[in-house]
């Protein structure tokens, strides 16, 4: 019973995909939502109805979206790394945080903003771990190569047509020499 209120108290709880992005386009436009989000349907021809369309097959830009709407719409502090684990729609919000008045967002920020996250993903790519806390990048050794050919192992011999070559390939007498 304490669930159900709780999941009561998520801003996402009875509104639809339409009536979201309703509210998001009439507040803040769809430039500012290509600028945060960088979803193409905000951006290509944008319209209520073709990124309605997009976001019910796309559920990751569905949850962009509605994480968007959650975070910066309704100013409600960022979700628990228990919490974060589900959908948006999923998450237990508490009772007493209560939705505040939406963010300001403008161009500029979302400039910074892209900076920002364009450097974190080259260092990522680099390797660079000063960004990452404790966090560590998978270790190899030096003969690591998944190209490798083992020297070991038994060489199949293809020379000889006879019946055992036959019998140990069932292919054998198919193959190209």
């Amino acid at each position: 019973m304490n669930d159900e209120i709780c999941y009561e108290s998520n801003p996402l709880h009875g509104i639809g995909l339409k009536a979201l992005l309703v509210e998001l386009v009439n507040y803040y436009g769809f430039d500012i939502l290509d600028a945060y989000l960088n979803i193409n349907c905000f951006k290509t021809n944008p319209s209520i109805e073709s990124s309605v369309k997009f976001l019910t097959k796309a559920g990751w830009a569905r949850e962009k979206v509605e994480a968007f709407y959650m975070y910066e719409f309704k100013n409600l502090p960022k979700a628990s790394d228990e919490q974060f684990q589900f959908s948006p729609r999923d998450r237990i919000v508490p009772k007493d945080q209560l939705p505040g008045k939406p963010a300001v967002l403008s161009l500029e920020d979302a400039e910074k903003l892209q900076e920002k996250r364009s450097k974190k993903a080259a260092a990522y790519l680099s390797g660079s771990q000063k960004n990452y806390g404790d966090k560590q990048k998978p270790q190899y050794s030096k003969n690591h190569n998944k190209n490798t050919i083992r020297k070991d192992g038994p060489k199949p011999s293809i020379t000889s047509n006879s019946s055992d070559e036959t019998s140990s390939d069932p292919w054998g007498k198919w193959r190209k020499r």
